[in-house]
């Protein structure tokens, strides 16, 4: 690795990190499960793994590279992605090519990959190269776990096997295949603000369930697993746009079942009918959202006729997120592994408070900071990190009139100086205990320094509340 940068450098490097964060951020956007694939059949990947890559520093990035003369074509990120343990092989993998979006995003998906039934395994992870043009690494990537599945289960499903349910607030994609033909399929997906259905962007929604027994307005929500016969909201994650409260039912031959109150399971077919209304569902016309209204069905009460459009297919989805930023370093390594903090567990207080971050893709070469504080940090293992609690006195003078928490972010450095920011922050709260016989700070003379040392005697022998937030 290259020298580690030293001492005042560094943290002046971190102040002008913390006063305009360059970060570059690389999202990873994919189904919880995937369908195995049988003999020559190859059953791609539905909705196909996206990526997005957003943050300033990627443009301050390609002004570095354009002042090395390397031009405008140094810069463009591309990337492949695979199945991990596929081997180096490029053949393996798709490649990847980004597109600016309007939103000054970044964005890339893979529309072939597929496991096929010769691959045992019953979990598996993507893997993300990402490289500049010029052929400079950025860094390696990895998904979250993906659970294989032969096919969609047709059979009731039991809260045992949690794998296959779908709980309240987790996030879902929903798409739909006209006459299940593949190259007809949709994603329910947002742009401007409004719903489309959309054939090359997914977008993924919290799927909430709600307190049927309240009004629209009020919607307080429950947790649980999602049943067929609930009231739901769909929230889209990224903008927020939400729809109204829906009733969602089993689908079975293009019929909406009526009566069905079993746990949803992945990649079922189901229908959203708009709470209240009269026999009225969510549907998609070509690149429209709008609604059907369904037919009762003749032989059958408790069933009612659909379109194609409005039988939609249900799987839940993860995200992954890293952040990085190599703007005031001398990067010339991978960025990666880049470290994800999971939680933080405090232990003891006061002079001797230590913090255990944890998480995964940690190694030696980490330091955590408390803002522009280094903390003495330990590793312990990939997924922990420990380390020394700064002093409050450590972020400036002015520290002894603290009355007040005060919070500051939580960020992991590498020792060349590559930062990883996080959306962890850390807050000192001091007792607000004054001593006995004594008066409250507030009433005392600014020139009274017998009494302001005693008040920051008792204030450091006492344990600070700490607190971890997100």
């Amino acid at each position: 690795r290259p020298k580690p940068c030293q001492g005042s450098l560094l943290q002046d490097s971190v102040r002008r990190y913390l006063q305009l964060p360059a970060d570059q951020t690389v999202l990873i956007l994919h189904a919880k499960v995937a369908q195995k694939s049988y003999g020559n059949e190859k059953r791609f990947f539905c909705p196909p793994p996206c990526v997005y890559l957003s943050g300033p520093g990627w443009k301050l990035k390609q002004e570095q590279i354009k002042a090395r003369d390397l031009g405008e074509a140094g810069f463009r990120v591309c990337g492949y992605m695979g199945l991990d343990s596929m081997g180096s092989s490029l053949m393996e993998t798709q490649k990847l090519s980004f597109e600016e979006q309007p939103d000054a995003k970044g964005f890339s998906c893979a529309k072939a990959l597929y496991i096929s039934d010769t691959d045992k395994r019953k979990h598996f992870r993507l893997v993300l190269k990402l490289f500049f043009s010029n052929g400079q690494e950025i860094g390696t990537f990895h998904s979250k776990l993906i659970k294989v599945i032969s096919k969609p289960s047709q059979k009731k499903q039991s809260l045992k096997n949690t794998d296959l349910c779908i709980s309240s607030g987790s996030k879902v994609s929903l798409f739909n295949r006209l006459r299940s033909q593949t190259v007809s399929t949709r994603y329910l997906s947002v742009e401007g603000g409004a719903f489309i259905a959309s054939a090359r962007q997914w977008a993924a929604f919290t799927l909430h369930l709600a307190d049927e027994r309240c009004g629209r307005s009020e919607f307080p929500l429950r947790e649980g697993y999602i049943r067929y016969g609930s009231v739901v909201q769909l929230v889209c994650t990224a903008t927020g746009v939400t729809l109204p409260p829906l009733i969602i039912r089993k689908v079975m031959k293009q019929c909406a079942m009526l009566d069905v109150d079993e746990p949803i399971s992945q990649l079922h077919k189901c229908a959203f009918q708009l709470q209240g209304s009269d026999r009225m569902y969510l549907c998609l016309s070509t690149d429209k959202v709008i609604q059907f209204q369904a037919s009762p069905c003749p032989k059958e009460a408790n069933r009612e006729l659909l379109n194609d459009g409005s039988c939609w297919t249900i799987i839940s989805t993860e995200t992954v997120e890293y952040t990085f930023s190599e703007s005031l370093a001398c990067v010339r390594e991978p960025v990666s592994p880049v470290p994800l903090i999971a939680a933080l567990q405090l232990t003891g207080g006061g002079d001797v408070a230590m913090l255990e971050v944890q998480g995964e893709y940690f190694h030696a070469h980490l330091k955590v900071w408390f803002g522009d504080v280094e903390a003495e940090t330990m590793y312990r293992s990939p997924k922990s990190l420990v380390c020394v609690v700064p002093d409050v006195s450590a972020f400036g003078s002015d520290w002894r009139w603290l009355r007040y928490p005060i919070s500051v972010p939580l960020l992991l450095i590498r020792d060349d100086g590559l930062i990883y920011s996080s959306s962890f922050t850390f807050t000192y709260t001091p007792e607000q205990s004054c001593i006995p016989g004594q008066q409250l700070l507030s009433d005392v003379p600014q020139d009274s320094d017998k009494l302001l040392d005693s008040i920051h005697q008792e204030f450091t022998r006492t344990n600070f509340h700490l607190f971890m937030q997100t």
